[in-house]
Order: structure tokens, then sequence, then C-alpha cells
């Protein structure tokens, strides 16, 4: 894959996620995040703030998806801000979905907003993460 249109800083970042997501393990994810990272779910109005609160959802998720493939990506005009579409499925439920991905000039996730259709498929990833989540966010 090739990040020619993502700012310099950004590429060794997109690389690190790319290879996090191959392998299911976002460990090194906190290294990724600016502590005042945000999360915006597809499932909620209000934002989820903190490093600490997105690194746990995104390595929830990646954990319910399942056949989770990456298929396009596009990048702003800045460099800052890519675009990545994605397939899954989520028990018996098909997905489709972006993950808009906003970086600082430092190569720092700083916002990283979910967007997935059919509803269907949005209310499986729902109902699972609400019960692998309880209480924790």
């Amino acid at each position: 894959m090739t990040l020619l249109a993502v700012k310099p800083d950004i590429v060794p970042a997109m690389e690190q996620w790319h290879a996090m997501i191959a392998s299911k393990d976002l460990s090194g994810l906190p290294g990724l995040l600016h502590p005042d990272a945000v999360f915006r779910s597809p499932m909620a109005f209000k934002p989820y703030a903190g490093a600490g609160m997105v690194a746990l959802i995104l390595n929830t998720v990646i954990q319910v998806f399942e056949d989770f493939t990456y298929h396009r990506e596009l990048v702003s005009p800045d460099g800052l801000n890519v675009v990545l579409e994605f397939s899954a499925k989520v028990a018996d439920r098909e997905l489709k979905g972006i993950d808009m991905v906003r970086f600082n000039e430092q190569g720092q996730i700083v916002e990283f907003e979910v967007m997935i259709r059919p509803m269907s498929g949005l209310q499986a990833l729902g109902d699972e993460m609400g019960k692998r989540l309880r209480g924790a966010v």
C-alpha cells in the first residue's frame, strides 16, 4: 500500500495501524494516540474522550469484528486526514463502514470517527460492544 498523499510524519503511524489491524493486536495503539484523542461512535451522540478510552474501544471492536478488511484509503489534501473504507461481519450480519482518522502534525491520532451501514449491522455491533464494555464506557 502506498501512502504518497499522507504527510511524511503520518506514514509510520499508518503503517503501524495497518500492521496492528492485520495481526488483531492493538497493544501499540497507545503510542499512536494523542493524550486528548477523541472517538466518535456510530452508536453514540457524545464522543468518547481520552487516549485510554479510545484504545479501549478500538481494542474491543477489533475482537468483535470478523473478516475485517480495508478496501480503499482516501487522504485529504492537507495529508492529515485519512478515510479507510472497510467491511466486516458481526455474528451473522455483514456491514460496511469507514474510519475517518485525523492526525496532528506529529503523526498522532487526535480523532477517530466511525460510520457504519446497514442499520442491522450497526445494531449487531452495538449490541456486542454493549455486552463487552458494559460499565466501562
